[in-house]
């Protein structure tokens, strides 16, 4: 923790501010540690304090100790600008996802000080990963490997998507996952053209390709993983558009490295699908960061402003969605690398054509 305050810190002297305020969830589990629900991470040049109430005071000092915790003794605004005025705190930086009500309390109630809006400031540091992150996102793919593994003897034709889903949450939180890292997709069939289908009560049909998207949420990290299967011999036109997804995905994954852009990495797998006559059915992004969220920064899109480096962890996951008839996704975790990259995802992406 003292190197992400240390980040921290270089950071707000960038913009002219002594301190950060943050209340997000993510963001103040990352700085500190803090589980709990409730509580705002306050960061100044020289100390860093954990407001919370009666409720979590002993887990926060089991969990932060880098922090001073304060009891709030339910009055939050009170016990906050008590910090401030403590800590001669001049200039406040805090996230732009503030409330407006908040933001007004905070204003007459902050004597003396400046609050200073920033938009992705906490989110840029969080780009790249350490060692450690790194360790417990890998334990988030293996618990969501082994989960794909133990699914594909699951599914066959007369079982729904939904109970496809359920299996896999409770296996991986028999692993270990303390969640499933967001609402797991299961799209079957015509279901597949849905990029985000969530599971449904569809029953599964034999000739029917399957698309599985789900990841662990593992000690506050998160993998995500696609693959798409057939159950029984595919339609000839799915197994074609399966190749193009294929070729283009593993060009992806190729591609990543320090140095380039994530609009140069989104083109690669792109062009592949533009060229093969779907690029009207390629409709989202190539990727983006994963980390304590499913969806962090860098993204890599057609629009994306990043230029990938060592530490960042991406997806890359390009798809194609023909409506009425089905699609293919596939997507893998990537961290990029001083030389180049390491695909923490392993599961086979070669088609499986499970037995009906």
């Amino acid at each position: 923790m003292n190197n992400r305050l240390s980040k921290l810190r270089d950071a707000l002297a960038q913009i002219g501010a002594d301190a950060l305020i943050t209340e997000e969830t993510v963001n103040r589990r990352y700085l500190s540690g803090f589980t709990g629900s409730t509580g705002w991470v306050i960061v100044t040049e020289k100390e860093a304090f954990l407001v919370t109430d009666f409720r979590y005071v002993d887990q926060a000092q089991e969990e932060c100790p880098h922090f001073t915790v304060v009891n709030n003794e339910r009055k939050s605004l009170e016990a906050i600008a008590q910090v401030l005025k403590k800590a001669g705190v001049k200039r406040l930086a805090f996230e732009s996802s503030l409330s407006f009500g908040t933001y007004s309390n905070w204003s007459k109630s902050f004597e003396g000080v400046e609050l200073v809006p920033t938009s992705g400031f906490m989110e840029k540091l969080r780009m790249y990963k350490e060692e450690s992150e790194v360790q417990v996102i890998r334990q988030a793919v293996k618990i969501a490997e082994d989960a794909f593994e133990h699914i594909l003897g699951y599914i066959r034709p007369g079982v729904t998507e939904i109970e496809v889903a359920l299996e896999l949450e409770f296996f991986m939180r028999r692993q270990g996952a303390s969640a499933s890292a967001f609402d797991i997709i299961v799209a079957s069939g015509h279901r597949g053209a849905l990029p985000h289908g969530r599971a449904s009560e569809k029953v599964i049909a034999a000739g029917e390709m399957v698309t599985l998207d789900f990841g662990a949420a593992y000690q506050g990290y998160n993998s995500d993983i696609t693959r798409t299967v057939s159950v029984g011999e595919p339609h000839p036109r799915m197994k074609e558009i399966y190749e193009i997804v294929l070729k283009a995905q593993i060009a992806g994954v190729e591609a990543l490295r320090p140095g380039i852009s994530g609009k140069e990495a989104d083109a690669v797998t792109r062009d592949i699908i533009t060229a093969a006559g779907y690029g009207d059915a390629y409709g989202h992004s190539a990727g983006h960061g994963l980390g304590m969220d499913v969806h962090e920064l860098p993204n890599l899109s057609t629009a994306s402003p990043f230029i990938l480096e060592p530490g960042m962890l991406v997806t890359m996951e390009p798809g194609i969605y023909i409506s009425g008839l089905g699609g293919v996704r596939i997507e893998d975790d990537v961290l990029i690398t001083a030389d180049g990259h390491d695909v923490l995802t392993q599961s086979t992406k070669e088609l499986l054509i499970l037995p009906v």
